[in-house]
């Protein structure tokens, strides 16, 4: 159950920072919190990861349900997994990934905003998506350990 609660949390804090977003700034908009170092600016990203694939989003978002779709199916399966941090790597991973996938569908593209000015424009889905996937990587190297010296 918590690793639902888990996906839900991130889909709703994702999908309501987004409204703000799109409610508050126009596509372009941009806001400085550190001038030149960190922004808020409302991208609408029609591709994949870094804007990549452009123009593809049917086939995007079909990929993203079938990945999604595996992901909750993991989540289902071993909810009473030992391994913790797998769990709730997955969780994030389907969360975030679910949130762009909303954003991908109902719109067409996905809502970034966060600016760094060094780094491709993100979102929060993206930061859940990536950190679930290096402590997934963290999960298997410890728990690979684990099951080796057992």
């Amino acid at each position: 159950m918590r690793y639902f609660l888990l996906i839900f949390a991130v889909l709703g804090i994702d999908q309501g920072i987004k409204w703000m977003i799109a409610t508050n700034m126009s596509a372009g908009e941009t806001s400085a919190l550190i001038e030149g170092m960190f922004h808020i600016t409302y991208v609408r990203n029609r591709g994949a990861a870094f804007s990549f694939f452009q123009g593809h989003a049917d086939i995007l978002a079909i990929v993203t349900a079938l990945l999604l779709c595996v992901g909750l199916v993991f989540v289902i399966i071993n909810k009473n997994s030992k391994n913790k941090l797998m769990m709730y790597s997955v969780s994030l991973i389907t969360g975030g990934g679910i949130g762009n996938l909303i954003d991908r569908i109902r719109l067409g593209y996905v809502i970034d905003f966060i600016d760094f000015r060094v780094f491709p424009v993100f979102n929060f889905a993206d930061i859940c998506v990536t950190c679930g996937c290096v402590l997934l990587c963290l999960s298997i190297l410890l728990f690979e350990e684990k099951d080796k010296k057992a």
